[in-house]
C-alpha cells in the first residue's frame, strides 16, 4: 500500500512553508497540484523536481479511481492546492474519502490554513465557531442566511473581491446592522488588512474603498 499526503501551502507568504511540507513533496512519487502552473512556481522556489499531475474541481471525480488503484500498488502521492490547507474550500475531500474506504493511509501535515489567523485576530469569541467557507452562489443562499440569523457562534466565511459588498449588504439585513464583523484581507502578504466594526460600519468602510484581494469574513453569533 502506498500513501496519500495533504500537504498545505502558504497562503501568500513563501516563509510559511514548513520544512516537513518541503521534505514530503520531495519525496513522494507524484504531486497532486490544483493549478500545476501556480504550484509549478512553488514548487521551483524550494528545489522541489517532483512531477506534477492536475487534480482539481473538474477532474477530480474522474480521477480518484485511477489514483486509488496506483496507491494500492504502492506509490506515494502529496495533494496541494493553491493556497492553504487541501479539501478546506479547495480540492481533497473526495480523493481522502476514497482512500479511507480503501483502507489507504491518509496523512495531512499541520499548515497554512486562511480562516485561523483571521479568526484569531478577529478579536471574537473563537472558544466556539462554525467554519461556513463560501455561502452557496444561489440555490440555498437564502435559506442558509435564515439559519446563520440564528447561529450564537462566531461564524467564519470566505469571500472574493467582487462579491464582498453584496455578501455585507446581506448581512446587514439578515444578522442586522450592528453585528460585530472583522474582515481580514490579503494574509500573509504585503497588503494585510483588517477592518473591524460593526455590519453597517464595515459594509460603508469597503463601499467607499473597492475590496481587493481575498477576504475572510468573521461574524459575532446572535446573542
Amino acid at each position: 500500500m502506498g500513501k496519500l499526503y495533504l500537504v498545505p501551502t502558504p497562503i501568500g507568504n513563501l516563509e510559511d512553508m514548513t520544512l516537513r511540507a518541503i521534505k514530503v513533496l520531495k519525496e513522494v512519487d507524484v504531486v497532486l497540484a490544483e493549478d500545476t502552473r501556480t504550484s509549478g512556481k512553488l514548487l521551483k522556489h524550494f528545489d522541489i523536481g517532483t512531477p506534477l499531475q492536475s487534480h482539481h474541481m473538474h477532474n477530480e471525480h474522474k480521477q480518484v479511481e485511477a489514483v486509488v488503484q496506483k496507491l494500492k500498488a504502492g506509490a506515494t502521492f502529496a495533494l496541494i492546492s493553491d493556497a492553504g490547507t487541501p479539501a478546506i474550500s479547495d480540492p481533497g475531500f473526495l480523493l481522502t474519502r476514497a482512500c479511507v474506504e480503501h483502507n489507504i493511509e491518509v496523512e495531512c501535515l499541520p499548515g497554512a490554513t486562511a480562516f485561523v489567523p483571521a479568526l484569531v485576530n478577529s478579536g471574537l469569541p473563537n472558544d466556539r465557531f462554525v467554519f461556513e467557507g463560501f455561502l452557496p452562489i444561489k440555490k440555498g443562499r437564502q435559506t442558509r442566511l435564515q439559519q446563520l440569523a440564528e447561529e450564537s457562534r462566531t461564524m467564519v466565511f470566505y469571500e472574493s473581491p467582487h462579491k464582498l459588498l453584496k455578501t455585507l449588504a446581506q448581512f446587514v439585513e439578515y444578522f442586522g446592522g450592528d453585528r460585530p464583523v472583522s474582515v481580514s484581507r490579503e494574509l500573509t502578504k504585503l497588503y494585510e488588512e483588517t477592518v473591524r466594526g460593526t455590519m453597517e460600519e464595515v459594509l460603508q468602510h469597503f463601499t467607499e474603498k473597492p475590496p481587493k484581494g481575498e477576504f475572510v469574513v468573521v461574524v459575532g453569533g446572535k446573542k
